[in-house]
């Protein structure tokens, strides 16, 4: 199959692009490079750097494609309360720009990578058949995107599935980004011999699911029959924690002496949040493979290798005020 990837330079997609790279298909990508490093984009793929929001490049580089990743996003979810523009922008013109490019184009089937922000503040572990309930412009928009997927689709006779990752981890995560990943964040800065920064009290409650675990699942959704049309949670449900956990977690692993610094909590922030893993179990046979202190170990391993970076303000604040984090108004990571 020839397989199109949006966001190949970033952390899901080049690591989706070496697993059809392995098996034995031909890779396209692009990835606006925006959070994305050129070194992730695996050698025998063809690359393109072109954002997504422009029409014409998607509809140049995914001719002839059977399949569809939509990975590519500005996953910011607390920025986008402060940076709406952006973040929108990228998530529904973005999404839309290559969903209608992909179905002229003809393939067989996209795969659009939603977000967890879908459900909001749903009761936990959130189930598929929630109504979305977003709290943030970045849940809001990953819902537009998804109702305008389906209404397409739908219409022009093209194959479809929504996957909901959530909180992925693993080697290649941009861990110099002062807006997201916080687990990647806490690495840096503890082997900088810094304490991390929690909001709020730390007693917000994710899942984390490492690569490994959601590459299985996204491959799957390719060729599947039984998951045309279907929303599906991708990633594991048993290790439920806190932030405040997780920070103790990762100081074990690095014998660091932790004490954290408590900042205000961020507007719109989801108290507890995790996906039930259920449907992806029967519908693709999904098992977790990999633990929270193992995934981890494996993300402490290779930013140890590559070496600790300075944090990069790569994106403009569109509304800053008294709610404004300070930990982004003064740059404090």
């Amino acid at each position: 199959m020839k397989i199109f990837i949006s966001g190949i330079a970033g952390f899901l997609g080049s690591h989706l692009a070496d697993q059809f790279i392995d098996d034995g298909h031909e890779v396209v990508g692009c990835d606006s490079l925006i959070g994305g490093e050129l070194d992730n984009v695996p050698e025998k793929a063809e690359f393109y750097q072109y954002d997504c929001c422009f029409r014409n490049s998607m509809l140049k580089i995914t001719k002839g494609c059977d399949i569809v990743y939509h990975a590519a996003a500005t996953a910011y979810e607390g920025l986008s309360v402060f940076s709406p523009h952006l973040i929108t922008q990228n998530i529904v013109t973005g999404s839309v720009s290559l969903f209608s490019a992909a179905i002229e184009n003809k393939v067989k089937r996209i795969i659009f990578c939603s977000s967890m922000a879908r459900y909001g503040t749903n009761q936990t572990p959130f189930l598929e058949s929630y109504t979305p309930f977003p709290q943030d412009p970045y849940g809001i928009a990953k819902v537009a995107a998804e109702n305008i997927l389906t209404n397409l689709c739908k219409v022009h006779g093209v194959e479809f599935v929504i996957a909901v990752p959530h909180n992925i981890i693993g080697p290649r995560q941009k861990y110099d980004d002062p807006y997201r990943n916080v687990a990647s964040i806490m690495i840096n800065l503890m082997l900088q011999n810094r304490q991390p920064i929690i909001y709020g009290d730390g007693n917000q409650k994710r899942c984390f699911s490492y690569i490994d675990d959601d590459l299985y699942c996204l491959k799957k959704m390719a060729t599947s029959k039984n998951v045309v049309g279907e929303i599906i949670n991708i990633g594991p449900d048993e290790e439920f924690i806190t932030i405040n956990e997780l920070a103790e977690k990762i100081s074990n692993q690095l014998k660091f002496n932790l004490n954290p610094n408590y900042v205000k909590g961020r507007p719109q922030e989801v108290l507890e949040a995790t996906c039930s893993a259920d449907k992806a179990r029967k519908l693709l046979d999904y098992k977790t493979k990999t633990t929270l202190d193992k995934g981890l170990s494996q993300m402490i391993k290779y930013i140890k290798n590559k070496g600790t970076k300075k944090f990069r303000y790569h994106l403009d604040l569109e509304i800053i005020n008294a709610l404004t984090p300070k930990t982004w108004k003064d740059k404090l990571f």
